[in-house]
């Protein structure tokens, strides 16, 4: 017979099609039905399971085939059901009204909703769960992750009577690793073995993820099938959440291989990615009960949870290394020796966290070696390939030559390489090297696997050995690991401070030329805002003459400011803190969908720093994603209030108060989002948090410490309480709870368009008589002449300045404002004697919450 013209290669098992086989295993029964509780698919087994004397027809009630009340705890057990993943289970529960006690299963199957059925073990389920208390308290007490993995797969073999319990973790090639073991004295041990990714295929991983536990009761045993054998629709029933599911031939070969007959798998999932597997192996057929896998399920959630556990703690010793070479590195360097003189220094004090055979410096265009690596030349033929990388980032890679072709010159001394970036243009480096090293792998059988054409047709046949066969890698340096990964960052991130901190000649030009260009920025941006300013003015002037376009004219304004404060983030460079309003309300609306009257904001604004920015970003984010999924923001009629106030020692706090949502019941389950609401403010920063789970809605109060916290005088002073009443935002459009607007203000402004403007909207927010000056000596006139009861003053009045007016007001004890566009006059209001600052471009908004500061004094 002439060979097959398709090919058969590693990934035929990636394409087969396990979650629809068709066919359950027969420890247990299954029945399809649609939203009508309709029979629409059943498996041939199905009467037998229920001890029937007739045929289940497709089509049929299931409530013609069930007792009432099962299926009615079968209903609610479905609608409980929130997404495809799910599975509600049920336990001893009387099927027919006979007495005859079942354990269920249930998924959603797309239309369908899928009931697997088994006999009940009377009372095996409590004494299942009694078992699983003393067996976490012993795991709790291991903290070291090796110890903690031997010790679970030894409960888990004594808990389920298996014949090996293996633990297998999954490496960064998807191949996997047996690291811990327990079995039976006289077999083979596979600990230490390792599994080419292709003895799990990639459906079957994805399989893993979403439905956590595997049975294969008898690898002999004969599938039951499944009629119809398509659905209504015309496609196979998906089995992929089904406990009965049958196994794929290639699977059952594979085990009889091995000489196992019955096996089961537990997923040990961590972030949400398959960490590894609990793999069970049992040299003759075994059935567990329903209520004993349940019990070992959430026996391996649990392991789950203590491996990452262990793995965070790794990590966090990691982090605590890295800060300790962080502290040397400023110490020993920064002293006054350059990177490439302190070369010697750096390559034992970084030794101590990620190994390495040599360390090259290339800064400046100069080049440095310690140890194994390359010579100059051979570096510099390199440099062009690694700039092409992606920028800022640490590169890892464990085979230079085949990813770098030019890296073959010099692999007698190195193959590996941990290249970190401590510059942007020109790009500089420090790179770890590594030599080769010979690593002996040892395989469960060959892991090529080669092709046979078997008894399961035109698809790979599975490797039918699994000695141990050894394979010799060479030209590949040991891998760099997460951690590593991890240190080199935090590393490059150190370097980058060493650089910026070292004081030589070209840096303190370069500081001096930057003081310079930060004054020419100034200036720009001062220029800008007055054309900003005066593009607002034309376009509230041209309303006179085009009143049916005044909703265009306010987007406009609005966008107009948009931009200018866009600019003033360019131009500032380093933006030190940011308004929690901003945070507040950037989270708020994506739930509140322009509902605002949902939300009141009340109280002074604070800006917070970046450190403090950053946790509070969270805590915010959690409250309000919590109001949104249970309480007041989660039905069409709660409030959210949330209230800033200042306290006696200059510290931020945040009231936050839900009412009128539906009733509030505290979390049954400490998640990780309580954890940030509950402990970010008070660990991170040493504040406080108090959340009370009031049934009439969420209360809860944070403290922000008042060195994270910079306050707006003029605002908290146009917000102080008076009379004992509590903080809040002024509202100037509130007639009866603000003073009427002043009779007479002093606007002096040299440029005609913007005078005009603010002259306009001042009158229009109730301000009788505005008397506009264009210059210093018009405006001492007009003060020898008259009273007013305010002034807005723009400090640069063409080449004069506005300090003489602002003087003669301020010993007239005349409340006023400075207008300008240059961000540093915000440091002389004081000085100045000014009651705030209007920065340019400012518009009616502006002026209306100053009216509200002068009639709120």
């Amino acid at each position: 017979m002439s060979a097959p013209d398709y090919q058969v290669d590693l990934t035929n098992c990636d394409r087969e099609p396990i979650h629809q086989l068709g066919r359950i295993q027969s420890f247990g029964a299954l029945v399809a039905v649609n939203t009508d509780w309709l029979v629409s698919q059943r498996s041939t087994n199905l009467e037998k399971m229920l001890g029937l004397d007739g045929e289940v027809e497709v089509g049929s009630r299931l409530s013609n085939v069930l007792a009432g009340p099962a299926v009615d705890q079968l209903r609610s057990a479905v609608s409980g059901l929130i997404d495809d993943d799910q599975i509600e289970r049920l336990f001893g529960l009387d099927l027919r009204g006979d007495g005859t006690l079942f354990d269920c299963a249930l998924h959603c199957s797309g239309p369908y909703s899928i009931i697997e059925i088994e006999r009940h073990k009377q009372g095996d389920i409590s004494r299942q769960l009694g078992l699983l208390r003393p067996a976490m308290q012993r795991l709790e007490k291991l903290t070291d992750l090796d110890t903690l993995l031997e010790e679970a797969a030894r409960q888990v073999r004594t808990t389920l009577h298996m014949d090996r319990v293996m633990i297998y973790r999954f490496h960064g090639d998807l191949s996997g690793e047996v690291v811990a073991e327990s079995a039976r004295g006289d077999l083979e041990k596979f600990h230490g073995l390792r599994y080419p990714k292709s003895d799990i295929p990639a459906q079957a991983r994805e399989l893993y993820v979403r439905n956590r536990f595997r049975i294969i009761s008898d690898v002999n045993d004969e599938p039951v099938a499944i009629e119809p054998g398509i659905t209504a629709e015309g496609s196979p029933l998906d089995l992929s959440m089904s406990t009965l599911r049958a196994v794929s031939p290639i699977h059952i070969e594979y085990l009889r291989n091995m000489g196992v007959e019955a096996s089961l798998s537990i997923s040990i999932v961590i972030g949400g990615k398959l960490w590894g597997l609990f793999a069970c192996h049992h040299y003759s057929p075994k059935f567990l009960p329903y209520s004993q896998r349940t019990a070992a399920e959430l026996y391996s959630e649990m392991v789950s949870l203590l491996i990452e556990r262990a793995l965070n703690k790794r990590q966090s010793q990691l982090r605590d290394r890295g800060r300790e070479v962080h502290d040397r590195l400023m110490r020993d360097i920064v002293a006054g020796q350059s990177l490439l003189q302190s070369l010697p220094t750096l390559d034992p004090v970084i030794g101590q966290i990620i190994p390495h055979d040599g360390i090259s410096i290339f800064v400046d265009d100069i080049y440095k070696l310690n140890g194994k690596g390359p010579n100059e030349e051979e570096f510099r033929a390199l440099v062009k390939s690694l700039n092409a990388a992606a920028t800022s980032r640490v590169l890892a890679v464990d085979e230079l030559p085949a990813r770098f072709p030019r890296a073959e010159r010099f692999a007698d001394r190195a193959v590996g390489g941990l290249i970190i970036p401590v510059s942007r243009s020109p790009r500089d480096y420090l790179v770890l090297w590594r030599s080769s090293l010979d690593q002996v792998v040892t395989w469960a059988g060959n892991p090529e696997k080669p092709v046979e054409m078997g008894p399961n047709g035109a698809r790979l046949t599975p490797r039918k050995s699994f000695e141990a066969w050894q394979e010799t890698v060479e030209g590949k340096s040991s891998p760099w690991t997460e951690g590593e990964l991890q240190m080199a960052d935090q590393l490059r991130v150190s370097l980058l401070e060493i650089i910026l901190r070292l004081t030589d000649k070209d840096l303190e030009q370069r500081r001096k030329a930057q003081a310079h260009q930060e004054l020419l920025i100034a200036e720009l941006n001062h220029r800008v805002r007055n054309i900003l300013n005066l593009i607002r003015g034309l376009i509230n002037q041209s309303r006179g003459d085009a009143r049916d376009i005044e909703t265009f004219t306010e987007i406009v304004g609005g966008r107009v400011s948009a931009l200018a404060l866009a600019h003033d983030n360019i131009t500032k460079g380093n933006w030190s803190s940011a308004p929690l309003g901003e945070l507040i309300d950037s989270e708020a609306k994506a739930y509140l969908a322009g509902k605002t009257d949902r939300l009141r904001v009340t109280g002074p604004e604070a800006q917070i720093n970046p450190e403090a920015y950053t946790v509070l970003a969270l805590v915010i984010h959690e409250m309000i994603t919590n109001s949104a999924k249970y309480g007041s923001l989660s039905d069409s009629m709660g409030l959210l209030e949330i209230t800033t106030r200042r306290d006696y020692d200059d510290s931020l706090v945040i009231d936050w108060t839900e009412s009128q949502g539906p009733p509030v019941r505290p979390p049954s389950r400490r998640g990780f989002g309580s954890t940030i609401i509950e402990r970010s403010i008070p660990h991170e920063l040493g504040g406080e948090a108090r959340v009370d789970y009031k049934l009439s809605g969420v209360e809860a109060s944070f403290r922000v410490p008042d060195r994270f916290v910079e306050w707006d005088e003029a605002e908290q002073a146009a917000t102080s309480p008076a009379d004992g009443e509590a903080n809040a935002v002024p509202n100037p459009g509130a007639d009866s709870d603000t003073k009427p607007a002043p009779g007479s203000m002093l606007l002096v402004e040299d440029s005609m368009i913007i005078a005009l403007d603010a002259e306009d909207c001042l009158k229009e927010l109730g301000v009788a008589q505005v008397r506009v000056e264009s210059s210093v000596a018009g405006a001492m006139e007009a003060l020898a002449k008259n009273d007013f009861e305010a002034a807005i003053l723009d400090y640069n009045l063409g080449g004069e300045n506005s300090e003489a007016i602002a003087k003669e007001l301020a010993g007239r004890g005349t409340p006023f404002w400075m207008a300008t566009g240059y961000g540093e006059m915000k440091d002389r209001v004081e000085e100045l004697g000014a009651r705030g600052l209007l920065t340019k471009p400012y518009g009616k908004k502006e002026l209306e919450k100053l009216l509200s500061d002068l009639s709120g004094s």
